[in-house]
């Protein structure tokens, strides 16, 4: 079933499908992480890479207001970030390619909103 985007931005950054897949780095090329297309509604991306340059995404499928923010952290499944609540697999990010990088993604499936920040 194919999804509607209200919100689709990406400043430096490409993506390997429309909506998700392998996160570059259109600066350098370098892969910087993993967006899981099918399991968030709302994800907004912020990162510095080694190669200096900064990089945006924000997509979003449906009302980025309406979620619950969770004080949790999302945990960890092999190389995944999940939801706490759910196990859904949300993203991978790969900090040793990164300075720096803030997230918030909402959870699909239970609809919590997580964010992280890491200077």
């Amino acid at each position: 079933m194919s999804r509607n985007t209200k919100i689709k931005e990406l400043s430096h950054t490409r993506l390997a499908n429309q909506y998700g897949g392998w996160i570059y780095c259109e600066s350098c090329g370098e892969n910087i992480g993993y967006l899981c297309y099918t399991t968030y509604d709302n994800f907004i991306f912020n990162y510095q890479c080694q190669c200096g340059s900064c990089g945006h995404i924000h997509i979003a499928f449906g009302d980025i207001n309406s979620k619950k923010i969770s004080n949790d952290k999302l945990i960890k499944i092999k190389n995944r970030l999940c939801c706490i609540h759910d196990q859904s697999p949300l993203l991978t990010i790969l900090k040793e390619k990164l300075i720096s990088y803030q997230y918030e993604i909402d959870c699909l499936k239970c609809q919590s909103k997580y964010k992280e920040e890491n200077k």
